[in-house]
């Protein structure tokens, strides 16, 4: 045998003496521990392959062997045990605990889920995100879970579990299809503004500073300054009401106030507690009581509703209103950028490029320009 194959041999196995003997092939080799191990294979050619990538780990000290590995709802368990830790050092939000664990249900009702992490294959990974896209999940849900996936393997490397992360390199397939945004037209907010009673303060607040749903709700009073007309975002309230520190660094912003903003709150303040959006018993207000019980049924009033009569918007569309609406007055992408508090351009670009300038606007700059230049 050669000195490439002294660790693979072939077994044969007697069944009936009318057929051939059943052949295998098994790669027999030693652990980075030092401990022999075997694999059998029934093709010569997959135990050579299976040798070669298997030394190579050993060598590198990455090696997994598959009698030590745990399945991919095992690891994903164990992640989701440290997130947990993570929330109660509040260095993790109760919400995105509580997404990480939608995602790890959809693991495990998987086929991979009982797939050991050693065994695992990218054309596995693949197979679940198909299967994510054929059961109705949209292309942006499924990234987010193919993304917890990958952190979890990523996890599971760190404590030795699994050599490699098959997942790295999967991407779902692009949606190219243009989703067009849900904004009120003014006319809409003038009347849903018309209609808001008790709901004015923070529905305006949100149509006219762009805030997130769970921006207004962790207000302060001590976060609007009325000399100098801003307001800070110093921090937002989650689901369950808890405030922490804003999405991340560059959500935290001051945003000028209009004078109708302005106007609202300084009414509003009069005999109110700390929250500047209290609920009934001067606690933080949840994010369902005022899309279902204000901002749904102010809609209905106004008549701001779609064929079956339902409410045409969600809470949402105020900050898309916010942008529109800011990009009208003239403001720069990077200004409308720091506005809405994303962390990049690129994300201020895909979701509101199209409302700048069109390219027939700009070159009728420029000819324009051009005149003053050459006449």
């Amino acid at each position: 045998m050669s000195e490439d194959n002294k660790w693979l041999r072939s077994a044969s196995a007697q069944g009936n003496p009318a057929k051939r003997p059943k052949t295998a092939w098994v790669a027999d080799y030693f652990d980075q521990g030092g401990k022999r191990r075997q694999k059998t294979f029934a093709r010569q050619r997959d135990a050579k392959a299976w040798l070669t990538r298997t030394q190579h780990e050993v060598e590198q000290g990455i090696h997994t062997p598959e009698s030590q590995s745990i399945t991919v709802i095992e690891a994903a368990r164990l992640w989701l045990e440290r997130s947990s830790l993570l929330v109660e050092k509040g260095e993790t939000e109760r919400s995105t605990r509580r997404q990480y664990k939608t995602h790890v249900d959809h693991i495990a009702k998987s086929l991979i889920g009982a797939v050991k992490l050693a065994r695992l294959t990218m054309p596995a990974v693949t197979q679940f995100c198909d299967d994510l896209l054929r059961d109705g999940m949209t292309v942006p849900t499924a990234r987010k879970v193919l993304s917890s996936l990958k952190t979890i393997i990523s996890a599971a490397q760190t404590r030795g579990l699994v050599a490699q992360n098959v997942a790295t390199v999967i991407r779902p397939k692009k949606d190219d299809r243009k989703k067009e945004l849900a904004i009120p037209t003014k006319d809409e907010l003038h009347r849903i503004l018309d209609h808001a009673g008790r709901w004015r303060p923070i529905l305006i607040s949100a149509a006219l500073t762009g805030l997130r749903s769970s921006e207004p709700r962790g207000l302060m009073w001590s976060d609007i300054d009325f000399e100098k007309k801003v307001l800070h975002v110093r921090r937002r309230a989650d689901y369950t009401g808890a405030l922490g520190a804003p999405k991340s660094r560059a959500s935290a912003r001051t945003i000028p106030l209009a004078p109708p903003v302005v106007n609202t709150l300084r009414e509003h303040q009069l005999a109110l507690p700390k929250p500047l959006h209290p609920n009934g018993r001067g606690n933080v207000e949840f994010h369902s009581n005022i899309q279902l019980r204000g901002f749904a049924r102010v809609q209905i009033e106004a008549g701001v509703v779609g064929d079956a009569g339902k409410p045409k918007f969600g809470m949402h569309a105020l900050r898309h209103f916010f942008a529109s609406w800011a990009i009208e007055q003239g403001f720069s992408p990077k200004k409308v950028q720091a506005l809405l508090g994303h962390a990049t351009i690129a994300m201020t670009f895909d979701r509101y490029g199209h409302l700048f300038s069109s390219l027939e606007d700009d070159h009728a700059k420029f000819a324009a320009g051009a005149l003053n230049v050459v006449g």
